[in-house]
């Protein structure tokens, strides 16, 4: 996980993140309803437009590109973590 503010300063190219095939992508696509699925597609794909407009930072200030990717991850498992919840109650019924 990125712990450090600086992380990112002067990566003003960072504008795009790209989620290696795995557990996540398999789980969203085990997800009852498309709706769902769609959310979480929408949710990961939203760091890309979040980093464009993220300042990178300079010799005076770190940026806020490490802050944005922390913020967008846990978003990211919060939602995969109430969808599943969700997914396992209606299997459940």
């Amino acid at each position: 996980i990125i712990t450090y503010d600086d992380t990112f300063q002067w990566c003003k190219k960072l504008k795009h993140v790209d989620l290696v095939e795995g557990e996540l992508h398999e789980t969203i696509d085990a997800l009852l309803w498309e709706e769902w699925k769609n959310d979480m597609k929408e949710e990961i794909n939203s760091i890309n437009e979040i980093l464009s407009n993220t300042p990178a930072g300079d010799d005076f200030n770190v940026g806020e590109k490490a802050l944005a990717i922390r913020m967008w991850i846990r978003s990211v498992l919060r939602n995969i973590i109430q969808y599943k919840a969700q997914h396992r109650r209606y299997l459940n019924e």
